[in-house]
Protein backbone atom coordinates (compact mmCIF):
# COMPACT_ATOMS: atom_id res chain seq x y z
CA UNK A 1 0.00 0.00 0.00
CA UNK A 2 1.18 3.38 -0.74
CA UNK A 3 1.79 5.82 2.16
CA UNK A 4 1.10 9.37 2.11
CA UNK A 5 3.72 12.05 2.85
CA UNK A 6 2.18 14.91 4.74
CA UNK A 7 3.18 18.10 5.33
CA UNK A 8 3.62 18.20 9.33
CA UNK A 9 3.09 21.54 11.83
CA UNK A 10 6.10 23.15 11.65
CA UNK A 11 5.67 25.52 13.71
CA UNK A 12 2.80 28.42 15.06
CA UNK A 13 1.45 30.11 12.92
CA UNK A 14 3.32 28.89 9.81
CA UNK A 15 0.50 27.44 7.04
CA UNK A 16 2.39 26.73 4.14
CA UNK A 17 6.14 25.75 3.29
CA UNK A 18 8.24 25.46 0.40
CA UNK A 19 10.03 22.14 -0.78
CA UNK A 20 13.29 23.31 -0.39
CA UNK A 21 15.24 19.42 -1.23
CA UNK A 22 14.36 16.08 -1.99
CA UNK A 23 17.07 13.57 -0.19
CA UNK A 24 15.84 10.99 -2.65
CA UNK A 25 14.78 10.55 -6.42
CA UNK A 26 11.49 8.49 -6.91
CA UNK A 27 12.25 4.79 -7.31
CA UNK A 28 14.48 4.94 -4.55
CA UNK A 29 14.15 2.63 -1.26
CA UNK A 30 13.69 4.69 1.92
CA UNK A 31 14.47 3.71 5.67
CA UNK A 32 11.81 4.26 8.71
CA UNK A 33 13.00 7.60 10.02
CA UNK A 34 15.12 8.51 7.31
CA UNK A 35 15.49 11.95 6.39
CA UNK A 36 13.67 12.21 3.15
CA UNK A 37 12.69 16.10 1.81
CA UNK A 38 14.01 19.44 3.65
CA UNK A 39 10.82 21.77 3.71
CA UNK A 40 12.15 25.76 3.93
CA UNK A 41 9.91 28.03 6.45
CA UNK A 42 10.01 31.43 7.19
CA UNK A 43 12.15 31.05 10.20
CA UNK A 44 14.27 27.98 9.27
CA UNK A 45 14.64 24.81 7.07
CA UNK A 46 13.39 21.12 9.13
CA UNK A 47 13.65 17.53 7.95
CA UNK A 48 10.86 15.74 6.99
CA UNK A 49 11.70 11.98 7.94
CA UNK A 50 10.03 8.86 6.17
CA UNK A 51 6.83 7.90 7.82
CA UNK A 52 7.76 4.10 6.30
CA UNK A 53 10.46 1.63 5.06
CA UNK A 54 9.87 1.47 1.25
CA UNK A 55 10.36 2.69 -1.93
CA UNK A 56 9.46 6.55 -3.42
CA UNK A 57 7.18 6.23 -5.33
CA UNK A 58 5.45 9.44 -6.41
CA UNK A 59 6.89 13.48 -6.19
CA UNK A 60 3.75 15.12 -6.11
CA UNK A 61 5.46 18.74 -5.10
CA UNK A 62 9.22 19.71 -6.32
CA UNK A 63 12.02 21.87 -5.21
CA UNK A 64 10.98 25.49 -4.84
CA UNK A 65 7.18 24.86 -5.28
CA UNK A 66 5.00 25.51 -1.88
CA UNK A 67 2.66 23.24 0.33
CA UNK A 68 0.13 23.68 3.16
CA UNK A 69 0.27 22.20 6.04
CA UNK A 70 -1.39 19.02 5.47
CA UNK A 71 -0.91 18.41 2.20
CA UNK A 72 0.68 15.52 0.67
CA UNK A 73 3.87 16.06 -1.24
CA UNK A 74 4.94 12.49 -1.85
CA UNK A 75 3.73 9.02 -1.80
CA UNK A 76 5.72 5.95 -0.41
CA UNK A 77 5.40 2.28 -1.14
CA UNK A 78 5.80 -0.08 1.73
CA UNK A 79 7.72 -2.68 0.70
CA UNK A 80 5.26 -5.30 0.99
CA UNK A 81 3.38 -3.62 -1.50
CA UNK A 82 5.69 -4.80 -4.44
CA UNK A 83 4.35 -8.42 -3.43
CA UNK A 84 1.15 -7.83 -5.04
CA UNK A 85 0.59 -10.44 -7.89
CA UNK A 86 0.96 -8.80 -11.33
CA UNK A 87 3.15 -6.23 -10.58
CA UNK A 88 5.68 -4.87 -12.18
CA UNK A 89 8.59 -3.21 -10.53
CA UNK A 90 10.01 -0.65 -12.62
CA UNK A 91 13.22 0.66 -11.29
CA UNK A 92 12.22 4.65 -11.68
CA UNK A 93 9.54 6.69 -11.31
CA UNK A 94 6.58 5.41 -10.28
CA UNK A 95 7.98 2.10 -8.30
CA UNK A 96 5.01 0.03 -9.58
CA UNK A 97 3.36 -0.64 -13.37
CA UNK A 98 0.51 -2.75 -14.00
CA UNK A 99 0.81 -5.53 -16.75
CA UNK A 100 -1.48 -3.30 -19.37
CA UNK A 101 0.34 0.11 -18.31
CA UNK A 102 3.81 -1.36 -19.04
CA UNK A 103 2.24 -2.83 -23.08
CA UNK A 104 1.53 0.92 -23.27
CA UNK A 105 4.59 1.90 -22.46
CA UNK A 106 6.37 -0.03 -24.50
CA UNK A 107 4.27 0.61 -27.35
CA UNK A 108 4.17 4.49 -27.29
CA UNK A 109 8.15 4.45 -25.98
CA UNK A 110 7.38 6.51 -22.89
CA UNK A 111 9.11 6.44 -19.78
CA UNK A 112 7.55 5.58 -16.72
CA UNK A 113 8.46 8.89 -15.19
CA UNK A 114 6.75 10.70 -17.41
CA UNK A 115 3.26 9.80 -16.37
CA UNK A 116 1.60 10.04 -12.79
CA UNK A 117 0.40 7.29 -11.16
CA UNK A 118 -2.99 7.04 -9.86
CA UNK A 119 -3.59 3.34 -9.16
CA UNK A 120 -3.84 2.45 -5.11
CA UNK A 121 -0.52 2.07 -3.86
CA UNK A 122 1.12 4.59 -6.29
CA UNK A 123 0.42 1.68 -9.00
CA UNK A 124 0.94 3.15 -12.59
CA UNK A 125 -2.50 2.04 -14.57
CA UNK A 126 -2.96 2.11 -18.51
CA UNK A 127 -5.11 4.80 -18.20
CA UNK A 128 -2.24 6.78 -16.63
CA UNK A 129 -0.41 5.94 -19.85
CA UNK A 130 -2.65 7.21 -22.20
CA UNK A 131 -2.99 10.17 -20.36
CA UNK A 132 0.69 11.08 -20.59
CA UNK A 133 0.29 10.46 -24.57
CA UNK A 134 -2.18 12.57 -25.16
CA UNK A 135 -0.64 15.02 -23.26
CA UNK A 136 3.11 14.47 -25.37
CA UNK A 137 0.90 14.95 -28.38
CA UNK A 138 -0.85 18.65 -27.46
CA UNK A 139 2.58 19.85 -25.95
CA UNK A 140 3.83 18.93 -29.85
CA UNK A 141 0.95 20.45 -31.31
CA UNK A 142 0.91 23.52 -29.60
CA UNK A 143 3.14 26.37 -31.39
CA UNK A 144 6.05 27.66 -28.76
CA UNK A 145 6.01 31.01 -27.33
CA UNK A 146 8.04 33.54 -29.01
CA UNK A 147 11.05 34.70 -27.07
CA UNK A 148 12.27 38.11 -27.65
CA UNK A 149 15.74 37.88 -28.35
CA UNK A 150 18.02 38.75 -25.66
CA UNK A 151 21.53 40.97 -26.04
CA UNK A 152 24.25 38.98 -24.99
CA UNK A 153 25.15 38.87 -21.28
CA UNK A 154 21.15 40.40 -20.37
CA UNK A 155 19.64 37.14 -19.40
CA UNK A 156 16.99 37.49 -16.45
CA UNK A 157 16.49 34.48 -14.02
CA UNK A 158 13.15 34.26 -11.64
CA UNK A 159 13.89 32.53 -8.65
CA UNK A 160 11.06 32.36 -6.30
CA UNK A 161 11.34 34.23 -3.24
CA UNK A 162 11.90 31.60 -0.18
CA UNK A 163 9.61 31.92 2.74
CA UNK A 164 12.61 33.25 4.93
CA UNK A 165 13.14 36.18 2.45
CA UNK A 166 9.23 36.74 2.02
CA UNK A 167 9.07 36.60 5.77
CA UNK A 168 12.08 39.06 6.08
CA UNK A 169 10.79 41.46 3.53
CA UNK A 170 7.37 41.45 5.56
CA UNK A 171 8.27 41.95 9.09
CA UNK A 172 11.05 44.97 7.67
CA UNK A 173 8.06 46.59 5.79
CA UNK A 174 5.59 46.06 8.62
CA UNK A 175 8.32 47.74 10.77
CA UNK A 176 8.93 51.15 8.74
CA UNK A 177 4.80 51.17 8.49
CA UNK A 178 3.45 50.69 12.10
CA UNK A 179 6.53 52.24 14.36
CA UNK A 180 7.93 55.35 14.55
CA UNK A 181 11.71 54.98 14.00
CA UNK A 182 14.38 56.85 14.52
CA UNK A 183 18.39 56.27 15.02
CA UNK A 184 20.71 57.35 17.17
CA UNK A 185 24.43 56.92 16.73
CA UNK A 186 28.10 57.26 18.40
CA UNK A 187 31.41 55.90 18.16
CA UNK A 188 33.34 53.91 20.35
CA UNK A 189 37.06 53.72 21.47
CA UNK A 190 37.78 49.58 21.16
CA UNK A 191 41.36 49.95 22.51
CA UNK A 192 40.86 48.78 26.20
CA UNK A 193 38.67 46.01 24.93
CA UNK A 194 40.78 44.63 22.94
CA UNK A 195 43.76 45.04 25.10
CA UNK A 196 41.62 43.28 27.78
CA UNK A 197 41.13 40.34 25.51
CA UNK A 198 44.52 40.47 24.36
CA UNK A 199 45.88 39.59 28.30
CA UNK A 200 43.63 37.22 28.89
CA UNK A 201 42.62 35.17 25.78
CA UNK A 202 45.27 32.50 26.33
CA UNK A 203 43.77 31.70 29.89
CA UNK A 204 40.44 32.38 28.66
CA UNK A 205 40.49 29.77 26.19
CA UNK A 206 42.29 26.94 28.52
CA UNK A 207 39.71 26.92 30.63
CA UNK A 208 36.72 27.49 28.25
CA UNK A 209 37.72 25.95 25.19
CA UNK A 210 37.03 28.51 23.17
CA UNK A 211 37.81 31.88 21.92
CA UNK A 212 36.71 35.34 23.64
CA UNK A 213 35.86 37.00 20.94
CA UNK A 214 33.65 41.00 21.32
CA UNK A 215 30.20 40.02 20.90
CA UNK A 216 30.17 38.95 24.65
CA UNK A 217 31.29 42.17 25.64
CA UNK A 218 28.80 43.82 23.99
CA UNK A 219 25.69 41.93 24.52
CA UNK A 220 27.07 42.12 28.85
CA UNK A 221 26.94 45.51 28.09
CA UNK A 222 23.64 45.87 26.40
CA UNK A 223 21.95 43.78 29.50
CA UNK A 224 22.82 46.33 31.70
CA UNK A 225 21.90 49.40 29.87
CA UNK A 226 19.02 47.73 29.48
CA UNK A 227 18.56 47.73 33.13
CA UNK A 228 18.82 51.08 33.19
CA UNK A 229 16.44 52.11 30.55
CA UNK A 230 14.15 49.04 30.20
CA UNK A 231 11.88 50.95 27.81
CA UNK A 232 14.41 49.83 25.15
CA UNK A 233 13.51 46.53 26.03
CA UNK A 234 9.64 46.63 26.03
CA UNK A 235 7.06 46.21 23.52
CA UNK A 236 3.76 48.02 22.88
CA UNK A 237 0.66 45.14 23.12
CA UNK A 238 -2.83 46.66 21.95
CA UNK A 239 -3.07 49.93 23.84
CA UNK A 240 -0.45 48.73 26.57
CA UNK A 241 3.00 48.47 27.00
CA UNK A 242 4.50 45.73 27.98
CA UNK A 243 7.88 45.53 29.97
CA UNK A 244 10.25 42.56 30.76
CA UNK A 245 11.89 42.03 33.79
CA UNK A 246 14.36 39.42 31.31
CA UNK A 247 16.16 40.00 28.36
CA UNK A 248 16.12 37.08 25.03
CA UNK A 249 18.56 38.52 23.31
CA UNK A 250 18.40 38.13 19.84
CA UNK A 251 21.56 38.00 18.01
CA UNK A 252 21.63 38.20 14.09
CA UNK A 253 23.80 35.56 12.02
CA UNK A 254 24.53 34.25 8.51
CA UNK A 255 22.68 31.66 7.44
CA UNK A 256 22.87 29.38 4.76
CA UNK A 257 19.76 30.95 3.11
CA UNK A 258 20.00 34.52 4.66
CA UNK A 259 20.10 36.24 8.16
CA UNK A 260 18.87 34.36 11.26
CA UNK A 261 18.08 35.93 14.39
CA UNK A 262 18.49 33.26 17.35
CA UNK A 263 17.55 34.17 20.59
CA UNK A 264 19.72 34.10 23.65
CA UNK A 265 17.28 33.53 26.48
CA UNK A 266 18.01 34.71 29.86
CA UNK A 267 20.77 37.01 28.74
CA UNK A 268 20.51 38.17 31.83
CA UNK A 269 22.31 35.49 34.12
CA UNK A 270 24.81 34.59 31.41
CA UNK A 271 28.72 35.55 31.81
CA UNK A 272 31.14 35.99 29.37
CA UNK A 273 31.91 32.75 28.47
CA UNK A 274 28.27 31.20 28.21
CA UNK A 275 27.61 33.78 25.82
CA UNK A 276 30.43 32.89 23.92
CA UNK A 277 29.84 29.56 23.29
CA UNK A 278 25.76 30.03 22.85
CA UNK A 279 26.64 32.09 19.56
CA UNK A 280 29.43 30.09 18.55
CA UNK A 281 26.64 27.21 18.10
CA UNK A 282 24.19 29.23 16.88
CA UNK A 283 26.26 30.01 14.13
CA UNK A 284 27.83 26.76 13.21
CA UNK A 285 24.02 25.55 13.35
CA UNK A 286 22.96 28.60 11.31
CA UNK A 287 25.65 28.03 8.28
CA UNK A 288 23.57 24.61 7.83
CA UNK A 289 20.10 26.12 8.46
CA UNK A 290 19.73 23.49 11.20
CA UNK A 291 18.17 26.09 13.76
CA UNK A 292 15.19 25.08 15.87
CA UNK A 293 12.20 26.99 15.10
CA UNK A 294 11.51 27.46 19.17
CA UNK A 295 15.20 29.46 18.91
CA UNK A 296 14.16 31.74 16.65
CA UNK A 297 10.71 33.12 18.47
CA UNK A 298 10.30 35.53 20.92
CA UNK A 299 13.13 38.28 21.62
CA UNK A 300 12.64 41.57 23.51
CA UNK A 301 15.72 43.06 21.70
CA UNK A 302 18.54 42.50 19.00
CA UNK A 303 21.96 43.42 18.38
CA UNK A 304 23.21 42.69 14.63
CA UNK A 305 26.63 42.90 13.88
CA UNK A 306 27.19 44.56 10.40
CA UNK A 307 30.97 45.19 10.90
CA UNK A 308 31.94 41.26 10.09
CA UNK A 309 30.78 41.66 6.94
CA UNK A 310 33.22 44.93 6.41
CA UNK A 311 30.03 47.66 7.24
CA UNK A 312 31.19 50.81 8.56
CA UNK A 313 27.44 52.17 8.89
CA UNK A 314 24.24 51.33 8.76
CA UNK A 315 20.65 52.16 9.96
CA UNK A 316 19.46 49.10 11.57
CA UNK A 317 16.15 48.09 11.50
CA UNK A 318 14.14 46.81 14.74
CA UNK A 319 12.61 43.48 14.72
CA UNK A 320 8.68 43.97 15.62
CA UNK A 321 7.42 44.10 18.41
CA UNK A 322 10.24 44.67 20.14
CA UNK A 323 11.11 48.34 20.32
CA UNK A 324 15.07 49.09 19.75
CA UNK A 325 17.93 47.10 17.91
CA UNK A 326 21.79 47.87 18.58
CA UNK A 327 23.87 47.47 15.15
CA UNK A 328 27.59 47.26 15.44
CA UNK A 329 29.90 48.00 12.78
CA UNK A 330 33.41 47.44 11.48
CA UNK A 331 36.14 48.64 13.46
CA UNK A 332 38.87 51.12 11.86
CA UNK A 333 41.78 52.69 12.94
CA UNK A 334 41.41 56.46 13.16
CA UNK A 335 42.81 59.74 14.33
CA UNK A 336 41.06 60.98 17.46
CA UNK A 337 41.96 63.69 19.68
CA UNK A 338 42.95 62.58 22.93
CA UNK A 339 44.19 65.12 25.53
CA UNK A 340 44.76 67.40 23.82
CA UNK A 341 46.64 65.37 21.31
CA UNK A 342 45.62 63.50 18.26
CA UNK A 343 46.54 59.53 18.29
CA UNK A 344 45.05 56.48 15.88
CA UNK A 345 42.84 54.62 17.69
CA UNK A 346 40.40 51.40 16.80
CA UNK A 347 37.20 53.20 16.31
CA UNK A 348 33.59 51.31 15.90
CA UNK A 349 30.21 53.39 15.18
CA UNK A 350 27.23 52.05 17.11
CA UNK A 351 23.53 52.50 15.87
CA UNK A 352 20.68 52.25 18.09
CA UNK A 353 17.39 52.53 15.80
CA UNK A 354 14.29 52.87 18.24
CA UNK A 355 10.58 52.83 18.44
CA UNK A 356 9.73 56.60 19.62
CA UNK A 357 6.32 55.46 20.89
CA UNK A 358 7.90 53.98 23.56
CA UNK A 359 11.50 55.10 23.28
CA UNK A 360 12.23 58.89 23.91
CA UNK A 361 15.41 60.50 22.32
CA UNK A 362 17.15 61.35 25.72
CA UNK A 363 17.02 57.63 26.76
CA UNK A 364 18.24 56.59 23.27
CA UNK A 365 20.66 58.47 23.68
CA UNK A 366 21.76 57.89 27.04
CA UNK A 367 21.32 53.99 26.67
CA UNK A 368 23.73 54.27 23.97
CA UNK A 369 26.30 55.83 25.91
CA UNK A 370 26.13 53.60 28.65
CA UNK A 371 26.92 50.75 26.11
CA UNK A 372 29.99 53.02 24.99
CA UNK A 373 31.38 53.85 28.24
CA UNK A 374 31.15 50.11 29.71
CA UNK A 375 33.05 48.89 26.69
CA UNK A 376 35.86 51.25 26.79
CA UNK A 377 36.33 50.53 30.88
CA UNK A 378 35.57 46.77 30.47
CA UNK A 379 36.60 46.60 34.20
CA UNK A 380 32.65 48.02 34.99
CA UNK A 381 31.36 44.82 33.35
CA UNK A 382 33.27 42.89 36.46
CA UNK A 383 32.26 45.32 38.93
CA UNK A 384 28.77 46.01 37.79
CA UNK A 385 29.39 50.03 37.78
Amino acid sequence: MAVELKVPAVGESITEVQIATWLRSTGERVERDEPLVELETDKATVELPAPVTGVLAQIRKGPGETAMVGEVIGLIAEEAAGAAAGVTRAGAAPAFVMPAAQRALAEHRLDPAQAEPTGPGGRLLKEDVQRAVAQRAAQAAAPAPETPASPAGRVERVVPMSPLRRRVAERLVQAQQTAALLTTFNEIDMTEVQALRRRHQEEFVAKHGLKLGLMSFFVRATVEALGDFPQLNAEVRGTDLVYHDYVDMGIAVGAGKGLAVPVLRDAQRLGLADIERAIADFAARAAQNRLDLAELQGGTFTLSNGGVYGSLLSTPLVNPPQSAILGLHAIQDRPVARDGQVVIRPMMYAAVTYDHRVVDGREAVTFLKLIKTRIEQPERLCLGI
